[in-house]
């Protein structure tokens, strides 16, 4: 059985150029993907990272954990809707042991709403990491905010997106608009947990 770590969520995507333009718009791909990466590095080896297996982020923290040793069953839970299991990435594959697939229950609002409510809900978590991302960031930052009030949340709003909509709404450290250095960044905002 899995010791108990201390678990932070992360809500990521990269915008989609058919949805709404505001989210493709303010979007830094790059940012995205180095802001997923470097906070993999930082989080796995000490904590459990919880996600929503969004498929442009899954093959992201697979690429991390190939150059990290820890164990992945106790280190990962990835969230997936029964709803999406066609268009599955297949680095999910990597993900068996930890992988929690809720179920289809019909349309896809209602599949998503499903797991959203299992992974955040559910779960207990010390922080959430808000990245890019479209409406589904919003969503996951509202119920996170709601279900976890004690909890830190990062909006990194440099990534642009849903995560720049969050910040300019909130009151935020303005070192996540501007500060592009993710490793040094995140050791800063976990210094007192890490």
């Amino acid at each position: 059985m899995a010791k108990q770590l201390k678990q932070v969520f992360l809500s990521a995507s990269i915008p989609l150029v058919e949805r709404h333009p505001s989210y493709y718009e303010t979007a830094d791909v790059i940012a995205i993907r180095d802001c997923v990466s470097s906070l993999a590095k930082i989080i796995l080896p000490k904590f459990r990272l919880v996600w929503g297996g969004h498929p442009s982020i899954t093959p992201l923290i697979s690429s991390v954990l190939e150059s990290l040793e820890v164990d992945i069953e106790e280190h990962v839970y990835l969230y997936q809707s029964e709803h999406f299991r066609k268009i599955f990435p297949v680095e999910n594959e990597k993900f068996s042991e930890s992988l929690i697939v809720t179920d289809d229950i019909g349309s896809r609002d209602e599949s998503l709403a499903l797991m959203r409510e299992k992974m955040i809900v559910n779960n207990d978590f010390i922080a959430g990491i808000f990245v890019g991302g479209m409406e589904g960031v919003e969503d996951e930052f509202e119920l996170f905010t709601q279900s976890h009030p004690e909890a830190m949340v990062l909006p990194m709003a440099s990534t642009g997106a849903a995560a720049l909509g969050i910040y300019e709404e909130g009151d935020f450290d303005v070192s996540l608009k501007d500060d592009y250095a993710y490793i040094a960044l995140f050791y800063k905002l976990f210094k007192e947990i890490l």
